[in-house]
């Protein structure tokens, strides 16, 4: 199990990144409170946060990206300054949360990237708003997922755990809070279906660690099979969180020539 490569990745101080956002605000969409910041100009480019973490996780690639791109950093449903879990994990909800968000933002069309939770997110949001999501990386991700088939993770990130989840105290903004994220992943299912990936157009980049546990390449080849417009990037000697850390530097320029169309693949 490589339950480690994750406590590594996720560990890392943000304190040390002190950009200004343009705008920071707490909006209520669909009953839910939904935080976000916006930083620099140009296309806008949502970095979505992975299970049991906030935006605060992509304060290290504010500074990448934000003078091609504008920037938005969301809490999504339950995480960070969003509101609280009320009911039952709803990763659609949580897509139609961000479809909201984007209304409430004016904005047409949008480039993403997706960690993990964030990924499966996304996929939720191109089946939700087909034509919204121009180009997507997804990391650490096939859009399905079951927990009650990897118990090691239910057991790893659970509340009687948490001095193991040193992030969770950095990232969420209460112990309440942080219990109600755990409490969540016994039910923490998603699944995109053969007839739904053939329904999403939007050009997308698969970003795989080849020691990720998380993500079944069975689940990966599926995905990419039945997706119409995909790629795959594995990278070496990698858990799950696959851009960053030694990484991030080649993701940060992988993903921009990717947006740009510039990329045609490292690795199928």
């Amino acid at each position: 199990m490589k339950i480690l490569h994750f406590i590594f990745i996720m560990t890392l101080s943000s304190a040390q990144y002190a950009q200004t956002p343009s705008k920071m605000e707490t909006v209520s969409l669909n009953g839910k409170d939904v935080y976000y910041e916006i930083y620099g100009k140009g296309k806008p480019l949502f970095l979505l946060h992975g299970f049991t973490q906030s935006s605060i996780s992509w304060k290290p690639f504010i500074s990448d990206y934000m003078n091609d791109f504008e920037v938005y950093l969301v809490d999504l449903r339950g995480h960070g300054k969003s509101g609280q879990f009320t009911e039952k994990i709803s990763l659609k909800a949580a897509a139609g949360d961000l479809d909201a968000l984007t209304r409430y933002l004016k904005l047409d069309s949008i480039y993403a990237v997706g960690y993990s939770y964030g990924g499966e997110v996304l996929f939720q949001l191109a089946l939700l708003h087909p034509g919204l999501v121009k180009s997507m990386i997804i990391i650490g991700s096939c859009g399905t997922w079951d927990a009650k088939e990897f118990p090691e993770w239910v057991e790893y990130l659970s509340y009687k755990n948490l001095g193991n989840l040193p992030w969770m105290k950095e990232q969420q903004t209460s112990d309440a809070q942080i219990r109600s994220i755990l409490d969540q992943m016994p039910d923490y299912v998603v699944s995109v279906s053969e007839s739904e990936l053939k329904s999403i157009k939007t050009r997308t980049l698969f970003v795989l660690g080849d020691k990720d546990d998380s993500v079944p390449l069975e689940c990966i080849a599926f995905a990419r099979k039945n997706l119409p417009d995909s790629f795959l990037w594995i990278l070496p000697d990698t858990g799950h969180g696959a851009h960053k850390d030694k990484n991030k530097a080649d993701f940060v320029k992988t993903s921009k020539e990717f947006f740009s169309l510039g990329w045609s693949g490292k690795s199928d």
